[in-house]
């Protein structure tokens, strides 16, 4: 059941990356109308393939919960496929709506990026912890990442907005901010191929060292140790020696491959920008020329109008309740807990600041850009970095 359940996510992932070259085809066709390039016959193939592939993926989900006997979303891996999935249902509900395939265009990458992402950690099925085992965590994390997903797709049409409006013939804050965001989507390729490359060489040095609570704990390095862990004690023999040693609070493994990918995706994005000879950002505007600002202004806003609900039921709520059970207290201030109270209030305020203050347009479409960039801090680096309660979904 488990290699079923891996060959249906690889069909997804392979379908998804096909449907991308086809929502391209479809903007490219001059078939299409500006509001509506998903009624000519390469956007309803590109629709049809995502739809194939967001079927196959539910199958993963289904047959990976057979073969594991609980939800899988309980680790890095499981969580981060669930909510790839997720943003691929929130975009066709979308596209139902509104009928456009550029949204697929900047919605489908993202999503393949994250189940990317999702594939460099580790894919075994394990028992529960005694602290997940309780249906409220699936109900809490199930969504959380839902509305995650949602909030994503006014990041997409964010992006749309920010590629047409902002001038690209000259530098400004603009156009600097918005190709660090360009930046920081090629950083998770860039930790694709690392990660990758690492893994072919077969690359592992071992540690012992001291935890918060003065353990000695042992711990696996699969990439060079550039931050080592506290008090670490290199055990493999001719290892790379850590150039800088962490405090114990600091998840220094997971550091350290954050890092990579940073090396990694100023590599890859080097590369890029030598290839295009100009800004990413600039190379996509010929791809939005068509289509209608206050249309994707429109799409932005209410997926947030959608998405926030679903992230307060699933982050705040839901999430209160399960800690209830697991820790016997609603709240507790782990750093998962703080920043998903951070990403409430940040989207709570781009609701007030849209309906009271009047921010429509540029200024609602970085907002929306800022809150997924939160959404993301959230899963890579309070996950993989931060120690706390939550550091079970960092392995």
């Amino acid at each position: 059941m488990a290699t079923i359940s891996s060959n249906l996510l690889f069909i997804a992932f392979i379908l998804y990356l096909i449907a991308t070259l086809f929502y391209g085809g479809s903007i490219k066709s001059k078939n299409g109308s500006s509001e509506k390039p998903g009624t000519n016959t390469w956007g309803k193939i590109a629709v049809f393939i995502t739809v194939v592939g967001f079927i196959s993926q539910l199958g993963y989900f289904i047959t990976r919960w057979i073969a594991a006997g609980h939800a899988p979303v309980s680790n890095m891996f499981e969580f981060t496929t669930f909510f790839g999935m997720a943003l691929v249902g929130a975009f066709i509900v979308i596209y139902f709506i509104y009928r456009t395939t550029l949204l697929g265009l900047f919605t489908m990458p993202v999503a393949i990026l994250v189940i990317a992402y999702a594939s460099m950690f580790p894919r075994e099925i394990t028992p529960l912890i005694p602290a997940l085992q309780s249906y409220w965590l699936h109900i809490h994390v199930t969504t959380a990442a839902m509305g995650e997903a949602i909030l994503a797709i006014s990041f997409a049409a964010g992006l749309i907005y920010l590629v047409k409006a902002i001038d690209q013939t000259k530098s400004s804050k603009q156009t600097f901010w918005l190709e660090i965001v360009m930046f920081a989507l090629v950083t998770v390729l860039g930790f694709v191929a690392v990660s990758s490359i690492f893994s072919a060489m077969g690359y592992s040095e071992k540690f012992n060292w001291v935890d918060k609570h003065e353990n000695q704990v042992a711990v696996e390095y699969k990439m060079p140790a550039i931050t080592g862990p506290n008090k670490g004690e290199l055990l493999t023999k001719n290892g790379f020696n850590p150039l800088v040693e962490m405090p114990a609070f600091i998840n220094a493994k997971k550091l350290n491959t954050v890092i990579w990918s940073l090396f990694g995706g100023l590599i890859l994005y080097g590369i890029i920008r030598s290839i295009l000879r100009k800004r990413i950002a600039a190379a996509l505007k010929p791809l939005v020329k068509n289509i209608k600002l206050d249309f994707v202004d429109e799409i932005s806003y209410r997926s947030v109008l959608i998405g926030f609900p679903v992230f307060t039921l699933g982050a705040l709520i839901f999430a209160m309740i399960w800690a209830q059970m697991a820790w016997s207290r609603f709240w507790g201030w782990d750093p998962k807990e703080v920043w998903a109270l951070i990403t409430w209030l940040f989207y709570a305020a781009f609701l007030h600041l849209r309906l009271s203050k009047g921010w429509h347009g540029e200024k609602s479409a970085w907002l929306a850009v800022i809150g997924f960039v939160i959404i993301m801090f959230n899963l890579v680096a309070v996950n993989l970095v931060i120690a706390g309660l939550h550091s079970y979904a960092g392995s």
